[in-house]
Formats: C-alpha cells, structure tokens, sequence
C-alpha cells in the first residue's frame, strides 16, 4: 500500500473523529439543556413545598406549648390545692398539731414563691395577696402558741432545788437553808476545791419542749418576726429569772441601804450574797444560756441578744450590791468579807468569760471584771488602814493584870486569817505588785506586827508599876512569837524574826525580876559589920536587931508583892511556870540560907515569933503569883 492510499485512509478516520466529537458536543449540550430543566423544576417544587414546611413547625410548636401549658396548669391546680389543704390547717390552728401547722407555713410560703416566680399567669396577685394574708395570719398563731408554750413551761427555780445542784460542800443545812448560807469557816474556805467542779444546772425547760420551741422560733424568723420574737422571749424568761433569785433572797439594795446597816446583819448579807453569785451564775445563768442555744439554734445574733436581755437586770442587781460594798467606808473587819467577794469574782471569771463572751454581753461583761478589780483595790487600801489603826489605836483602858491586850489577840488573829486567804492574797498582790507574792504577804505580816508592837509600847506607860509594865511586855510579845510559831506566818517571817523575838520577852522576864526581886533579896543579904561575931551579933555580921528587922522587912514586902502580883495574870502555863522557878530559884535559896543562919535567935527561944514562913511556905505563894486572883480570893 503506498503513500497516497494511507493518507486517505488517515484523512478518512480524521474526518470520522471529527463527527463524533461533534455528535458529543451536540449530547452536551442537549444534557446541559435537560439538567438546567431539572434544575428548574426542583427550584419551583421548593417554592410550593415552603407552605407546607411552614405549616408542619407551626403545628409542631402549637403542640409543645399545648404540652407545656397543659403542664403549668397542673402544676398551677396542684399549688391550688395545696394551698386550699394547707389553709385548711392553718384555720385549725397549732393547738392540735403543731408538725402539721408548721408544714402548712412551709407550703404557704412555697405557693408564694411559686406565684411570685411565674408572673405571667394572669390573676396570680390574688392568689398572692390570699396566701400572704394567710401566712400572716398564721405567723400571728405561732406568735401566741410560742408566748402560751413558753409561759406554761417557764415557772420560777425553787431555792431547794437550787441547792440540790450544788457539790454537798456548798449545800446550806436543813436548819438554815438561806440565813447562813453565804458564811464561811476558814476550814470551808479551803476544803471545797475537790468537789468544785460538781455543779449541775437545772432543768428550766422539759427536754421535750425545746425542739418545738425551737421549730416555733425558726418559723418567726422565717416570716422577719424577729423583733416579736425577742420580746416574747426576753420579757417571759427576764421575768422568771429574776423570780428566781428574789426567792432564793436576792435584793437590790444601794449604797446608801448599805451605810445604814448594822455590821452584822451586812456581814450575813455579803456571805449570802457571795453563795447568790455562784448559784447565780453556775446554774441559773447557765441554764439560760443552754436553752436559749437550743431554742435559737442557727441564729447566733439572735441567741447572743436574747440572752444578754434576759440577764441584764438580774446581772445589775447582783453586781450594784457587790460595787456597795466595794465602795463603802473601809474598816478593818471588812477586810477578809472583800477578799471573800474577790475570791468568788475570779472563781467566776472563766464561767462569766464563757457566757458572757459574745459582743452583745460585754457590758455585762466589763461590769463583772470592774467589780473584781474594785473589791481587789479596796482590800489593798483596807491593808493600809488597819496598819494604820493598829499603830495608832488609842485604847486608854489598860488591862488591869498585865496579860495579853485584846488589841494584841485581834491583830494576831487577823494575820492568822489572812493565811488562810493565802492564795486569793497571792492573786491580789500579783495584780497590783511586780513582786513575788510570797515576799510582798512577807512584807505585809511584818509592817502589821510591828505596828502593834509601836502600840504596845505606848500602852505599857500607861502602868504605874515598872514591873507590871515589864511583864504586860513579856505577857504580848510572848503571845505573837507563839501564834507566830504556830502558823504559815512563821515560813515568811523566818526564823531569824522568831530568835529575836523569844531574846525580847526573855529580856522583858528579866527586868521584871530585876524591878520586883531585887530590892526584897536585898534584906536576905549579909553584909560584914567588922564586929566579928560578938556576943551582941546574931552571929556572921548582923545584930539581933538587924535580923529582926530583915525578917519583918522581908515579909512586908513578899506579902505585899504577893498580895500584888497574885492579881497579875500570865496566861501562858509553861511561860508563867518559867517566870515563877527564875524567881524561886534566886529567892528561895537566899531565904533557906539567911534563915539557917540568923533563924536560931535567942537560943532559938523567938524564933517562930521573927520566922513567920518556912521556905516551903514561900514556894507554895509562889505558887500562887499571876494566876489573876481577886484580893476577896486571895483571904479565901
């Protein structure tokens, strides 16, 4: 095959080619026609769907707010009728079942905040208005049922269950369960710390009341009664909290009621106000503090303002008794009342700190640490001035016998109290001295004796006898050194003070024998005449004249120094029996003698007429010497 005949049969499938592409690009375009059809159509079957499309959301929608409505309306008929039941319950009134009446409050104030939150529903302020009226209504029930629950159950504390609480220490006795309750021995003062902690408050409110009480309260706050409720509350319980210390005895009496009383009926007054306190406060006070916890649980504000209203004016009464005393006129006797009145202050302290700890009792509060500071500062002036007054004491009428000073005996027996307050002395001196304690009550004991030794002093001039004057000394001195020795005092003052103290009444001893004996021993003393023993001596130096005179001289004066000292008193046993054997061991040896040597007289012929007492005689009458005998008892 050659040239030309394959370039035909080239060019003829060309031209073949070229027919079917243009037969393609002819489907081509007739498909692009149909499709751009189609397209058409489908836009135009859209259009006539989108009613329809419409239609179906909206019925859809119609339905689902059926659906809703449907549900609101009976959720709506539902608080319709718990409303109608809980009004039902609420007409009733609380007497018959208080749960019940509560939970119709509940659902009241539920059907309020339902209607309030759903504001659209038409008429819903009626339905409002009704259960608000109706909840005020009820609230004003629960105000009278709380007054009523809380009158019925809130009687005045007997004083005898009172002291059924207290440790037994701190319990009166049946004979005087309120006139000498408050007094205190100083064994009590320091033998009731073991059963300190033994204090029971009482039941004021039964158990079973206070939930209700509570569940009262709660609802009252709930509705914004608070006001209502403190008043109920603080003019019922303040009322019968002071009830029950005017029976237990307390009264309110002022400074001026306090000047006028007489010592004793004052002194009674402050020991029962000082067991008042306690009751007061471990037990009634603290049982107030228990129920109102528990009656205003979860309203702390609320249970802090009722409390301190409902103690306050039962607070003041005993706290202005306590500031009387504190600020009346001082004297010596009221020294260990106050320091009985502070001790009771700081044993106090950490149950008033407890109770009275939240700001709404801090006047209370502040008040009760006032009057401690106040009793403390008072007995440290009392300190000062019965130094002073026992310095200064102007006693004219002198004791007679020369024994021991009332003065001397009430001073000691002063100090000796003052130890047995040892330890509230401590706590005293601690809040007003940087010292130690110990050696400031030192310093105290030590100004005061030597106060009443100045004082003694100045008394003793006042005898005319010198000898009387030395043995009044011997007599006081003796008496504080021995009440020293047996007391606390003793470790304070120290040894050293003792020693001195026992060389003083030694030396007063003996002056008293110098001024009494010295002059009557004289007559038994032989003094050398030169003459050697003549016939005219009675021998050894004296004349018989002299010896004569030496007898009669001799007993004039032991009979009247007798007759004297036999009046005199020394009221210590070992102390007088030690000054009579100092005396007869001088005197009755000297007497022996002179009589062995000058007794046989005239060959013995006069001597019973000159020799009126044997030795034995004389020890016998002295014997009798500072026993305080009357002159009647002495002829006797």
């Amino acid at each position: 095959m050659g040239v030309p005949q394959t370039m035909e049969i080239l060019s003829a499938r060309a031209a073949l080619v070229r027919e079917s592409l243009q037969k393609s690009q002819n489907v081509t375009e007739n498909m692009v026609s149909i499709l751009g059809s189609f397209d058409y159509r489908l836009s135009a079957l859209e259009t006539a769907m989108r009613p329809t499309q419409i239609r179906t959301h909206s019925i859809r929608m119609a339905h689902e707010n059926i659906d809703k409505t449907l549900k609101a309306a009976e959720s709506m008929l539902a608080q319709f009728d718990l409303t109608r039941k809980a009004e039902a319950k609420i007409l009733r009134g609380p007497h018959e079942d208080l749960e019940m009446y509560l939970e119709a409050i509940s659902q009241l104030r539920s059907t309020n905040r339902y209607f309030t939150s759903n504001k659209n529903f038409k008429r819903n302020e009626a339905i409002l208005t009704h259960t608000s009226n109706l909840l005020v209504k009820a609230i004003s029930k629960l105000e009278d049922e709380f007054r009523q629950l809380l009158t019925n159950y809130s009687k005045p504390v007997e004083p005898e269950r009172l002291f059924d609480c207290l440790p037994n220490s701190l319990r009166p006795s049946s004979a005087s369960k309120q006139g000498d309750s408050g007094s205190k021995n100083s064994s009590e003062h320091h033998n009731k710390s073991l059963e300190a902690s033994v204090f029971i408050p009482p039941t004021l409110i039964p158990p079973r009341v206070l939930p209700l009480l509570h569940d009262l309260a709660q609802q009252m706050i709930l509705a914004g009664h608070q006001q209502q409720l403190f008043r109920i509350y603080r003019d019922i319980r303040g009322a019968v909290l002071e009830q029950s210390l005017r029976k237990l005895g307390v009264e309110r009496l002022s400074k001026d009621d306090v000047q006028k009383m007489q010592w004793e009926a004052l002194e009674a007054k402050i020991g029962n106000w000082i067991h008042y306190m306690r009751i007061a406060v471990k037990l009634l006070f603290a049982g107030e503090r228990k129920i109102c916890d528990q009656i205003f649980e979860g309203a702390d504000a609320l249970q802090d303002q009722c409390f301190a209203d409902v103690t306050t004016s039962s607070v003041s009464v005993l706290l202005s008794f306590g500031e009387a005393i504190a600020k009346s006129k001082r004297s010596p006797e009221k020294l260990f009342v106050l320091l009985d009145m502070f001790e009771i202050m700081r044993e106090l302290q950490p149950e008033i700190e407890t109770l009275f700890g939240s700001k709404a009792c801090i006047e209370m509060r502040d008040s009760a640490l006032s009057l401690t500071m106040r009793l403390a500062e008072t007995a440290q002036e009392t300190f000062v001035d019965f130094e002073e007054a026992v310095e200064r004491d102007a006693t004219k009428t002198a004791v007679l016998d020369g024994t021991v000073h009332p003065l001397t005996s009430y001073v000691i027996n002063y100090v000796k109290f003052l130890f047995d307050y040892k330890s509230t002395l401590k706590q005293l001196f601690q809040g007003f001295e940087a010292s130690d304690p110990d050696a400031q009550l030192g310093v105290v004991t030590k100004r005061i004796v030597q106060a009443l030794q100045t004082n003694l002093d100045g008394k003793s001039k006042q005898y005319r006898d010198p000898a009387l004057t030395q043995l009044f000394l011997m007599n006081n001195i003796h008496y504080i050194v021995r009440s020293v020795r047996r007391s606390e005092a003793k470790d304070l003052l120290g040894d050293d003070w003792v020693q001195i103290h026992r060389r003083i009444v030694q030396q007063h001893a003996n002056q008293y024998k110098r001024i009494s004996w010295a002059k009557i021993l004289q007559c038994l003393t032989v003094q050398a005449s030169g003459s050697g023993g003549a016939s005219g001596d009675a021998g050894g130096g004296l004349s018989r004249a002299m010896v004569r005179d030496r007898f009669k001289t001799f007993y004039i004066q032991f009979e009247e120094l007798h007759q004297r000292q036999s009046q005199w008193t020394v009221p210590d046993s070992e102390l007088r029996e030690s000054l009579r054997l100092a005396v007869a061991e001088v005197l009755l040896p000297a007497y022996r003698s002179f009589i062995n040597r000058y007794g046989q007289i005239e060959n013995g012929k006069a001597s019973q007429r000159y020799i009126r007492y044997s030795p034995e005689d004389l020890e016998r009458m002295l014997n009798e010497f500072f026993e305080g005998k009357t002159f009647s008892e002495q002829k006797r």
